[in-house]
């Protein structure tokens, strides 16, 4: 499988419909200025690559014109990772769109520990927003409930540090729930957001599809690169 190279507010060459839509664009991180209105220095190395805004205008008109243009391949729930800039901008987007039942916010605390201390400490940055275009039908006692929190790592599963530590990353303990609660064996998984291909690669261990796209050529390489060496 290849993760295909394009922007996700053109259109899409996706000959099937996707059960699911899973992704993570980039979040409402606005532009770093000083008081008069330079810009700033990136804070570190790793961040040079990651999009950001002027405001939030402009966060919300990106929002709409790759939603707008990607749910017209999906069938099923939308699964969006964000910050919380992010929320309202999608939750109106999709809503405008047909997803206007709100399924909750998946919260990843981020588990990460202090170099002086014995202590775990958990930061609560990324969210994901579930979207379905029908009301859920009223849980029976014997249904599994929707996982709304994880507790996990950056790289609990060390597959962001053997391709390339993108600053998206996700592990696999973080996304596995998400598959497994909203699409199923056999499904189509869209992510038009590949970063470094964890989405994808997480559907297919599960046993579903994916089609994935990726605006930077180098990384949507890289995608392909580590798809095609899944067992």
């Amino acid at each position: 499988m290849l993760c295909i190279s394009g922007d996700a507010t053109r259109p899409l060459a996706l000959e099937e419909r996707a059960q699911l839509l899973l992704t993570d664009p980039p979040y409402c991180l606005l532009t770093r200025r000083r008081k008069h209105g330079d810009l700033r220095d990136p804070k570190g190395k790793k961040n040079e690559s990651v999009r950001r805004f002027e405001d939030v205008r402009e966060y919300r008109a990106f929002t709409e014109a790759w939603l707008g243009n990607v749910t017209r391949h999906v069938d099923g729930p939308l699964v969006v990772w964000t910050n919380l800039l992010g929320k309202e901008p999608i939750r109106t987007a999709a809503a405008k769109l047909g997803w206007s039942h709100s399924r909750g916010e998946y919260v990843w605390a981020k588990r990460t520990r202090d170099a002086d201390s014995g202590e775990e400490l958990l930061r609560v940055v990324e969210v994901a927003l579930i979207f379905t275009r029908e009301p859920p039908p009223p849980l029976l006692p014997s249904d599994p409930s929707v996982p709304l929190s994880v507790v996990a790592g950056y790289d609990d599963d060390g597959e962001a540090q053997a391709w390339g530590n993108h600053p998206n990353h996700k592990p696999f303990g973080v996304l596995e729930p998400l598959l497994r609660t909203f699409s199923r064996p056999g499904d189509l998984v869209l992510d038009c957001f590949a970063g470094s291909g964890s989405i994808p690669a997480a559907a297919l261990k599960l046993g579903r599809r994916a089609w994935c796209l990726e605006l930077d050529p180098s990384w949507a390489a890289r995608v392909s690169q580590r798809l095609e060496a899944l067992p």
